[in-house]
């Protein structure tokens, strides 16, 4: 299975590439600056060099073929401004969405956040408030597409930690934390579940492993 990575040098995407590799996949990686590359190779994927913010969708699409799938887990990151919240977390998002249409795969797995909401207020915060915009519309434009079998899934906040395999995964939970390596092991898990298609799930650590809460969401019981 060939997955394509909007954002492949971020940390949960890195994360992601290990697991799809360790398990005989080939993932590629989007990148858009060429000393990100050696990164991905160590990681068991293949480097794309293009620059989301300036690409077209047919550019993007030209380096989805022979893809099974796509992940948009790209973001401007922490100490951008608002502007690129708006070009990377939103357009950029679309962009994928617009790229995987014309290059015909249609699964496409998305990494927001939990309270994404593109009318979300946040006074105190005017930069966390249009990330939290941004990423809201993103989501709403994916799940738009009926040409895209899209599962969106919303992390709470996001630590460090090597992982437990442990999680809660459903259309709404407790706010709460989750490890970026689960974050990566439930992206994994998702790729292979056609059953998640058409679902926004909610993720933080809990008790069911990964392949448990996958199943359970999978079958809309969760």
């Amino acid at each position: 299975m060939r997955t394509v990575i909007a954002g492949g040098h971020g940390q949960i995407a890195l994360r992601l590439e290990r697991l799809l590799a360790a398990r005989g996949e080939r993932p590629a990686g989007i990148v858009r600056r060429p000393e990100q590359a050696q990164d991905l190779v160590d990681a068991g994927a293949e480097p794309l060099l293009l620059d989301l913010e300036a690409a077209t969708a047919t550019q993007l699409a030209g380096l989805l073929t022979g893809a099974d799938a796509v992940v948009f887990a790209a973001g401007a990151g922490p100490g951008s401004g608002a502007a690129r919240k708006n070009t990377v977390d939103r357009d950029a998002a679309v962009l994928l969405a617009d790229a995987a249409e014309l290059a015909g795969v249609r699964r496409y797995l998305m990494v927001s956040a939990m309270a994404a909401d593109a009318g979300a207020r946040y006074p105190a915060d005017e930069v966390f408030e249009t990330y939290l915009r941004a990423k809201g519309a993103a989501d709403d434009a994916v799940r738009a597409r009926t040409g895209l079998d899209w599962t969106v899934l919303r992390p709470g906040r996001l630590t460090d930690g090597p992982g437990t395999g442990l999680v809660r995964l459903a259309p709404s939970v407790d706010r709460g934390t989750v490890d970026r390596a689960d974050v990566a092991a439930v992206l994994a898990a998702l790729l292979h579940e056609p059953g998640t298609a058409g679902l926004t799930l909610e993720l933080v650590a809990g008790n069911a492993t990964v392949e448990e809460a996958v199943a359970a969401a999978a079958r809309h019981d969760g």
